[in-house]
């Protein structure tokens, strides 16, 4: 009872930044997950078991409200689909402590590419092209899965950075965001039984945990709104970045000190 309630206060505030943000429920819950001990390839399985809930509630609010380009999505969902389930083979097929040490400093740069992204000034609205859209997507999708978290930080600041416009770009990367989360859940799943994941026990370990993610961003997921109205996204973003590259480098300068 006590992890449920720990993690459903993560995934609950993890889930309102994402809202508000359109990023970072992975990255966050990941973090957090890693600074209790959970193995890089539980912490992923779990943080994308619980994504599943949540972005399909993301992906239905922006449907409903005609966020999709869906000539993006087209372009987007199946380089994200292929890198994601390569993302989760590969962090199944290694030693989570040796991992460790490389997902931490991974999720470190993230939070500074937050910091980053949160000073760039943004790029004159362009459609962004399929050089840039289908790269993105496989990396993002590769880095979403082995690192725990990433797809919205990576993808969405790049494609709104391309000149995308922020609304529609949002509303695509979060709803093909679904598709990718469910193919890297169905992918650790597909390495819990079939013996591939020497490391699954760990996982089934930390059901409380899984519970508690899904049950705090779902409660989270309707309260975004009134999060954006309340604190300008500038300062959320800053404080975001500072947090995730905080937590994630003292992880890092503790594994390789």
């Amino acid at each position: 009872m006590t992890d449920f309630l720990l993690f459903a206060v993560v995934g609950f505030l993890a889930q309102i930044i994402d809202g508000a943000l359109g990023m970072a429920y992975g990255v966050v819950s990941t973090t957090v997950l890693l600074a209790f001990g959970v193995t890089p390839a539980a912490a992923s399985a779990s943080t994308h078991a619980a994504e599943i809930f949540t972005t399909a509630a993301s992906a239905t609010s922006h449907v409903t409200h005609r966020n999709i380009n869906w000539k993006l999505f087209w372009r987007l969902a199946p380089a994200g689909i292929v890198g994601g389930a390569l993302g989760a083979f590969v962090l199944t097929s290694f030693d989570g402590q040796l991992l460790r040490p490389f997902v931490t400093a991974y999720l470190a740069l993230m939070g500074v590419y937050i910091l980053y992204r949160a000073f760039r000034p943004r790029r004159q609205t362009v459609e962004p092209g399929a050089k840039v859209v289908t790269p993105m997507g496989l990396i993002g999708g590769f880095v979403d899965a082995a690192g725990g978290g990433g797809w919205g930080p990576m993808v969405t600041t790049a494609l709104v950075g391309a000149g995308g416009a922020p609304r529609y770009v949002i509303g695509t990367v979060n709803t093909a965001e679904f598709f990718v989360t469910v193919t890297i859940s169905a992918t650790f799943l597909i390495a819990l039984l079939s013996g591939h994941w020497s490391e699954a026990k760990s996982y089934l370990d930390h059901a409380a945990a899984i519970a508690g993610l899904i049950v705090g961003g779902v409660l989270a997921a309707p309260l975004a709104g009134l999060v954006v109205r309340r604190i300008p996204t500038f300062h959320l973003t800053i404080a975001v970045g500072v947090l995730i590259t905080a937590l994630a480098g003292y992880q890092t300068w503790q594994l390789l000190s």
